[in-house]
């Protein structure tokens, strides 16, 4: 009898494990329910081109990168890796570079991938540029050197796509596109033949335009497995259970003025506004301890000198500053009156400003002379972040004075020394998951990896 007792704890013993084994194994099927904020209404990630100002959240972007490629890709440590091109090569003086395109690599309808498709599909995102195509090869060609063009050609709206007769928009990337309901929902389904390989995930479907307190009761009610929290919500959201995970510092928070100054006394007001600006207790009392207070526009773990700009508040040298001005404008900051947490900022902004003598006028008018922008930051090459983030701002980007970490620090600190903004925290982007996502964590770039997460099948 107690022999068979023995046998019968050893036998359950295998079970178990086999059993936990089983749990771990990652699974081929299942559906990844995810909601989004942003609503938008194209999937065409060449829509306006590459040089336009999007709107791109980190969910839209992470949304596309899962139906269309682009040649080169970038890790989150900004380092190049092949995508839809093998290898590349510059020209002495890197005005002509050369990308060889992968071979055996289909659109989601079927069409194999050439050389004349991608050199159009670059053609219409960059129309200023020179595109043609060697053989299996795309050759670009620039009007000054660029060693930034590999980097530059892994930005969303440089996916390679093709079009259909009927308008209809195919990718080479894991999922093509099932259902879409333009500013509500997307539907994507598994490619079968993916060139890296089947993903886990059978479909992928987009819940959009949802807020972020109704994606967490989706959340909380079994409707979604993958939801957006706001970073001043992170810590909360942890201690209530939740599974949380995050990015790292990706986003920049800015106050951001509509044109340069124009007199010295502007410049004058504007460093003393800079100076009063008590972000750590901002970011404590506001943003829940989120982040990072800065006054660089390049968080420090991407470009390795962000702590050399000094993010703290000194107050008497804010009043000695004003106090050198002859006069001073009450100026509007504006902020998006559907963030409240834009609002609270703004508020203890004009707050910090009155202690040093100045005035600040809060609204949600689109006229203000000063706004409080959040910025997510392309990708992590510093590079090309910068130049992303300038551009946007309607900041020049001044001549680099070489490719080496104090060319971008020199670079960086010319683009601040315009005055046209005031960096003020680096916040990550965050989600929420639910226990039946396995094997998922975004990169520190915010990507979303999904390429090797499945889902856990609900016990019956």
């Amino acid at each position: 009898m107690k022999c068979f007792a023995w046998q019968w704890v050893v036998v359950s013993s295998i079970l178990l494990m086999a059993a936990a084994r089983a749990e771990t194994r990652p699974q081929y099927g299942g559906t990844l329910r995810v909601a989004i904020r942003e609503a938008p209404v194209s999937l065409d990630p060449l829509q306006g081109g590459a040089d336009a100002t999007p709107s791109d959240s980190f969910a839209q972007r992470n949304l596309l990168a899962l139906i269309f490629e682009t040649l080169v890709t970038l890790d989150d440590r900004g380092r190049l890796h092949p995508g839809l091109a093998t290898d590349w090569q510059a020209a002495p003086g890197n005005q002509r570079w050369q990308f060889r395109l992968r071979r055996g690599v289909r659109f989601h309808d079927g069409a194999p991938l050439t050389a004349e498709i991608a050199a159009s599909s670059l053609r219409t995102a960059n129309p200023s540029w020179k595109v043609f195509t060697e053989g299996d090869s795309v050759i670009v060609e620039c009007d000054k050197a660029d060693p930034d063009l590999p980097a530059e050609l892994a930005l969303t709206p440089n996916s390679i796509l093709k079009r259909n007769s009927g308008g209809k928009l195919n990718g080479t990337g894991p999922f093509h596109i099932e259902d879409w309901l333009p500013g509500k929902k997307v539907t994507l389904v598994a490619e079968e033949e993916y060139w890296r390989g089947r993903a886990f995930l059978d479909e992928i479907e987009v819940e959009m335009g949802i807020n972020l307190h109704e994606q967490l009761v989706e959340l909380e009610t079994g409707k979604a497995d993958l939801v957006e929290v706001a970073p001043e919500q992170g810590h909360r959201a942890t201690m209530e259970g939740r599974r949380v995970s995050s990015s790292q510092p990706m986003e920049l928070v800015a106050l951001v003025f509509a044109g340069d100054a124009q007199t010295p006394d502007e410049r004058i007001l504007r460093h003393s506004l800079a100076d009063s600006l008590e972000r750590s207790s901002m970011r404590s009392a506001l943003l829940q301890g989120a982040g990072q207070p800065a006054a660089s526009i390049l968080p420090n773990w991407m470009s390795g000198y962000g702590f050399t700009f000094s993010s703290d508040a000194d107050l008497d040298k804010a009043r000695h500053e004003r106090a050198q001005a002859r006069t001073a404008p009450n100026w509007t900051v504006g902020y998006d009156a559907n963030d409240s947490v834009a609002q609270l900022l703004v508020e203890r902004i004009a707050l910090n400003a009155k202690d040093a003598r100045l005035a600040l006028q809060p609204t949600s008018l689109a006229t203000a002379g000063l706004r409080l922008v959040r910025l997510p930051l392309d990708m992590a090459d510093p590079w090309i972040a910068l130049s992303k983030a300038a551009g946007i701002l309607g900041m020049a980007m001044p001549k680099r004075s070489g490719d080496t970490v104090e060319g971008l620090y020199s670079t960086e600190r010319e683009l601040l020394a315009g005055q046209r903004m005031i960096p003020l925290f680096h916040l990550p982007a965050e989600w929420a998951s639910s226990p039946t996502l396995r094997d998922w964590k975004p990169g520190a770039d915010g990507n979303w990896r999904l390429d090797d997460s499945w889902m856990r099948k609900e016990q019956p």
